[in-house]
């Protein structure tokens, strides 16, 4: 009689994991996009504002790596917010290469209003879980983030 190895329960709950963050991703992505209804920022110009909000002034190249996006991409953002007075390029004070950007006083006003309301109308998605789940899920995905931290992955 023929005997199969039986997948190990750790990498069966493993991949079934795999599996239910490639279609919870894209799910979520769509509510986050979702919650940001008519306030006349795409959810690529809230990140970019979003992160000159939680992290002040930064050159080109680091809001690229923070993003997860090229240089021409965070190029053609820029481009656009400061068309709308929300962000101003500032020369870098020992990089003449290098360009800083900050959020103007208008663009300090909008992401206070707008990010801080986007991040709330997205939680409202966790209010499905009582709090020890919440807290297991911090947990959880800290664990997970330190691990791509351990495997040099920037998040």
């Amino acid at each position: 009689m023929d005997t199969v190895n039986p997948e190990p329960v750790a990498q069966g709950s493993a991949l079934r994991l795999v599996d239910e963050f490639a279609a919870f991703g894209p799910c979520y992505m769509k509510w986050v996009r979702s919650r940001l209804g008519d306030c006349g920022v795409t959810y690529a110009r809230m990140r970019l504002l979003g992160t000159l909000h939680c992290n002040g002034p930064q050159i080109m190249s680091d809001i690229s790596d923070e993003l997860g996006v090229t240089r021409r991409n965070v190029t053609a953002l820029v481009d656009a917010l400061e068309e709308e007075g929300l962000v101003k390029r500032m020369p870098h004070p020992s990089d003449r290469r290098a360009t800083i950007i900050e959020l103007t006083e208008k663009g300090a006003e909008t992401t206070n209003n707008t990010y801080n309301d986007h991040r709330t109308g997205v939680a409202e998605l966790f209010a499905s879980l009582s709090e020890d789940e919440q807290q297991e899920l911090i947990r959880v995905l800290g664990t997970l983030r330190e691990a791509l931290r351990q495997e040099e992955i920037s998040c």
